[in-house]
Formats: C-alpha cells, structure tokens, sequence
C-alpha cells in the first residue's frame, strides 16, 4: 500500500487528473451532513503526492501544480455542492434547462480557486515536512480567496470540517473560520509523512495529533467551564418553521391560507409555553414569510392584530417596495420586518448580500432581454440595502439581522455602530429540500455564533431552525422537513469579545506568514537533503 500511494508521484495525463478528482471528491465527505473530517486525511494526502509530482522547469510545476488543483477543486465542489440544482427543479417547465449548467458550472468556477492555492504551495515546496505549511499556506489563501473575490462565496471551506465537533469547533472563538482551515489542511496533511519513513516525520505527525488533542481538549474545557449562560429577563422567543414547500410559498392565491396557517402555527401550545403565544414576548418568522407585499394588503394587518397578544412583538422576512438606492433600479427589497401586535411595521433592515442568479442577475437588463431570469423570478430582481445595520427589537435589544446565506460571511456579520447582543438569521432554505444545502448552511451559521460570542436565532421555513448560544450550544431546535416551533429563552453574549472576532485579519496574517517562513525556511533545505 505504502508503494502504491507513493507511485502517485509519478503519475501522468488523465489518471493524474482522475485520481486528483477523486481525492477531492472524497474530501466532501467531511461536510455536513456526513461529517466524516478524517477522510481528508486521504484527500489531502493524495493532494501532497500529486504535487510532489509536478516536475520540470518552473513554468512546468506550477502549471501541472494548477492542473492538479483545479481538478481536486473540481471533485471537491461537484460532492460537496451538487445539491444547489434542487432549486432548478423547484420550476422544472422554466428552469430545469439550466439544471446541468448550474451543476456544473459553479464548481468549474470554485476549483480555479484551489488551483491558485496549489500554485502557490508549489512556489514554496520542499520534500521535506515543512511543503505542508507551504500546502496549508497556498489553500488557506485560496479560499480566504473564494471568500471575497466577486462578492466571496466562502460555502464549505475546509475548516468547516472541525465545525461538526462540539470540541473542535470551539477553536473558532481563537483563530475564526480561516484559522480552523489552516490547521484542517496542516494536520490532516501530516500522516502523509508516514509515507517516509524519518524521525524528524514521526515527529511532525506526533505533533500534529497533540495539536489536534490539545484543540480538542481546550474545547472540552471551554465548553466545561462555561454552563448554560444566563438569558436575558423577559425575553420568551417562539421560532415557527411552516415547512411550507417552495412551489408554494409564493402562491399568491394562497395568501390568506398561507397567513392563517402561519398564525395557527404561531399559536399552538408546547411543553414550554403551554398556554400558546399568551407566554411569548418575541415571535419570528422566516424569511420571505408573505407571498405578498404586506402594503398592500391591509386584511393582513387586520388578521395580524387579531391574533397576536398585545405583549408579542413579531419579526419576519418580508419583501417590501421602497425607492431604490441611488445606482440601483428596482423598488424591491429582501427585508426583515419588526411588527407590533396591532399589525404596525416598526422597524425594516434589508438584505446587503445578495445572491447572484438567485436574487439579481449580473447584467440584468441584457440576460433579461434574452428571456433568462433569476430564480425569485422578481422583474428586475431585488435591490440591496444601502448599509448593513444593526435592528432593535422591543425588549430584545439590538440584534445584527441576517437574511439568508449573509451569515456565512466571517468578520462580516456585525454592523457599524454599537455591537449588537445577538445574531438574527431568517433563511429559506426550502429551495433545496432535504439534500445536504441546509445541514451546511446550518453549521456556518453556528459556527458564527462562536466567532463572536453572540447567540444565534435562526428561523428557517423547512430547517433547521434553533436558538443558539454564545458557544455554538443547541439550546433549542427543530429537524430538517417539520413542521415545528422552537421555543425558548434568549442567551446573554459574552462578556468577553472572543479574539476571533476582535483581530480576525491579524490573526490570519499572522498564521500565513509564520507559515511562510517555515515553509521557506533553510532548514527545509537539509531536510530535503537528509530524507
């Protein structure tokens, strides 16, 4: 075995770029709702070899070095992300053509990414056991890459793979998500060491496990040391998951069944607040909720106000018309909704972030023009809100509000101005069923949770929906596919702003530099020498 994994060195045309897809395409596995993370000690073991293998002049390596990447990248993005062509075929008749270039075309995109970080790996590459800092230096860039460039879409990056362990995930409060991808790719890397048989890699792997242990450990003793947090005092939260499909949420015929559903749902009695809504103060819907502008239509108020307690404040996601922000066109926007008891809109926030092909088009007018539309299938597509700014909700204080995929965004989720006391998440993940979309976008959102210090509220219209605390706890939840509330109180953040959150670039900076100079360091020269 140990021959047959070293012959991946030598290794040329097709097969080279087959097995380095398939190496990728094993490191899905890692992901949610898997969560397998050891297998990425083969896929990044593999990844080692292969770029062991780029050989000739310099043009030459880095361009087989790119090769092998982009093709890991390839196999990596298809398994880990095939899911988001279950939105096609929420409207099959209009947009089931686009199904294969969805599929395709996104991790075509994504891969030039790890093909970037298998360059620059390259540039810094030894034989010996410091080429894994230069590994861990190139893919750490690259998806620090993927994270920002074109509006960033940092969905399943490796560091995710700790996110999974109540222990491991814990580190995110110190090194945030890109640290938590340094240290996947260097540790999980280094028992491809054992390959060459060597005291000083018999000493890189021992290391690497203590690293993982210690990580593990500190988590354990976080977690210990840390209990169920105090909640704030009169906050009683009801999270309501309709479940509603997506071919039917927007029906707008339905509007009125949608609506009362949604109240009877709200209302409903739990072991927690047995006497129905009477017991909560706070109650939230998930993003999108009405299949109608809330303006105008005014039964909806109506219906509202009769059926909310005069102690509930509601808040939900609403799209809502407005003049559009200067440079932009359309009047609709993606928002969340602060809504009295008597059916009065308090307060909007609107969504920053918005999704390409989703939610607007790039070059709308033209894609347009030519009968290509995005899939909200709003005329124009949405707006963007001109800022991101934080939202205060009656007796909850005030809340960083987050529509959708804008919580995956690390160092991004908190507005200007003074710092929030917790996260708000409405999503609708109901575009991709029950495939693994939501698992994933679930556990990004609870990591962020833990890179901040704040509690997370995530309403969800088919899951997962939960309250959250300071330390990525569950404290309450629902299960993918219900129909369900979640009830509960409101954590308290802590008091201490994790170092994730306060020196996030620095940190990263840090972590990429050391690791350059190791990589580069002389003694990598006499390694190479000696073994």
């Amino acid at each position: 075995m140990r021959g047959r994994l070293l012959a991946l060195r030598f290794l040329s045309g097709w097969r080279r770029r087959g097995v380095a897809f398939v190496a990728g395409a094993i490191g899905a596995l890692a992901m949610p709702p898997f969560g397998l993370w050891p297998v990425l000690v083969l896929s990044f073991g593999v990844l080692v070899l292969l770029i062991d293998g780029c050989r000739g002049g310099l043009k030459r390596r880095l361009w087989s070095a790119a090769g092998v990447g982009w093709w890991f990248g390839f196999g990596y993005f298809l398994a880990s992300l095939w899911w988001i062509g279950d939105a096609f075929l929420v409207e099959a008749d209009v947009f089931g053509w686009l199904l294969p270039f969805a599929v395709l075309a996104m991790p075509t995109g994504l891969a030039l990414f790890p093909a970037i970080g298998a360059v620059l790996a390259r540039l810094l590459w030894s034989k010996g056991g410091l080429r894994l800092f230069a590994l861990a230096f190139g893919l750490t860039v690259s998806e620090w890459l993927r994270g920002h460039v074109l509006t960033g879409f940092p969905w399943n990056t490796f560091g995710y793979a700790f996110a999974q362990s109540d222990l491991l995930m814990q580190s995110a409060a110190l090194v945030g998500i890109w640290g938590l991808t340094f240290f996947a790719v260097l540790l999980l890397s280094s028992p491809v060491l054992l390959l060459v048989p060597d005291r000083r890699n018999l000493a890189g792997v021992a290391c690497a496990a203590l690293l993982l242990a210690g990580a593990a450990g500190w988590g354990g003793w976080r977690l210990a040391a840390t209990p169920l947090l105090e909640v704030v005092p009169g906050v009683h939260l009801r999270v309501m998951q309709p479940n509603l499909p997506q071919d039917k949420k927007f029906a707008y015929d339905r509007r009125r069944e949608i609506l009362a559903d949604y109240l009877a749902l709200s209302a409903r009695p739990s072991p927690t607040y047995p006497a129905g809504l009477p017991d909560v103060t706070l109650l939230i819907w998930p993003e999108s909720a009405f299949p109608f502008i809330y303006e105008r239509e005014p039964w909806a108020a109506e219906d509202i106000a009769a059926s909310l307690p005069p102690n509930v404040t509601l808040v939900t996601g609403a799209v809502r018309i407005d003049l559009p922000p200067p440079g932009q066109h359309s009047p609709f926007f993606n928002a969340i909704r602060v809504i009295d008891a008597k059916g009065h809109v308090l307060r909007n926030t609107d969504k920053v972030h918005l999704v390409p092909f989703g939610e607007y088009l790039p070059f709308q007018s033209f894609l347009e023009s030519i009968g290509i539309e995005q899939l909200t299938r709003v005329r124009g597509g949405f707006a963007s809100g001109s800022a991101f700014s934080g939202l205060e909700v009656p007796g909850a204080g005030l809340a960083a509000p987050l529509v959708c995929y804008e919580v995956i965004f690390s160092g991004k989720v908190i507005p200007g101005g003074p710092r929030p006391t917790w996260l708000l998440n409405l999503t609708n993940d109901a575009w991709f069923g029950t495939t693994p979309g939501p698992y994933q976008h679930f556990v990004q959102a609870r990591l962020r949770a833990i890179e901040e210090g704040l509690p997370l509220v995530r309403a969800a219209n088919t899951g997962i929906s939960a309250i959250i605390d300071p330390m990525g706890r569950i404290v309450a939840g629902s299960r993918l596919g219900e129909s369900s509330l979640v009830d509960g109180p409101l954590p308290k953040p802590l008091e201490t702003v994790p170092l994730a959150a306060r020196f996030n670039l620095a940190l990263l900076a840090g972590l990429l530099m050391g690791s350059m100079l190791l990589a580069i360091a002389p003694s990598s020269r006499w390694i190479t020498r000696k073994g």
